[in-house]
């Protein structure tokens, strides 16, 4: 009985590691999995990425407000803002804004920003072609950059009758230091 006994207590031990085993790779799956999926629903306010803007987009007449945010985290030593705070544009048309960031610590400091929009349910509408935040940022100490950001939103947003009466979308951004790289040395 000790011989089926040990059997079956290897059976659940090797049936235990492997369970916490998968669980592992399932927590560090989740994150690029779920990264995955809000790009392409645009859930949580992640915007859609293009390469360039599609041939048959086209500027509907429509016009809607953007409005830019800036934040940077505590630990970051940056100055970062938008040129503008809102813009009006057309929908379906190409459009350019700034953000400038100024390294206000003694030496040079890589950032990366976040992103999201508001009302969530518009990020699968608003395209960004280039961005500032598709790469990490380095800034020498007390430089100053202009940083530009190509949108569009698109036209579908329209169609969708949850979210084609919006008349204003917010673009947030919120810089973080790169590995801990913030704060004064």
């Amino acid at each position: 009985m000790s011989a089926t006994l040990a059997r079956k207590n290897r059976r659940s031990l090797v049936m235990a590691i492997l369970l916490v085993a998968g669980m592992v790779a399932l927590g560090f799956a989740s994150v690029p999995l779920y990264r995955i999926f809000c790009q392409v629903t645009g859930f949580g306010g992640t915007t859609q990425r293009a390469e360039a803007v599609a041939a048959d987009l086209q500027p509907v007449g429509r016009m809607i407000t953007v409005r830019f945010d800036s934040n940077v985290a505590r630990d970051l030593p940056w100055r970062f803002v938008p040129e503008k705070n809102t813009d009006r544009v057309a929908i379906g048309a190409r459009e350019l804004a700034f953000y400038n960031a100024q390294n206000l610590g003694p030496r040079s400091i890589t950032g990366t920003a976040a992103f999201n929009v508001t009302p969530l349910e518009a990020g699968q509408y608003f395209t960004k072609i280039e961005c500032f935040c598709f790469t990490e940022q380095t800034l020498r100490a007390g430089e100053r950059v202009r940083m530009p950001v190509t949108y569009y939103v698109d036209p579908a947003i329209l169609d969708d009758p949850d979210i084609g009466d919006v008349e204003e979308i917010t673009l947030s951004y919120t810089f973080y230091p790169v590995d801990g790289e913030g704060g004064q040395s």
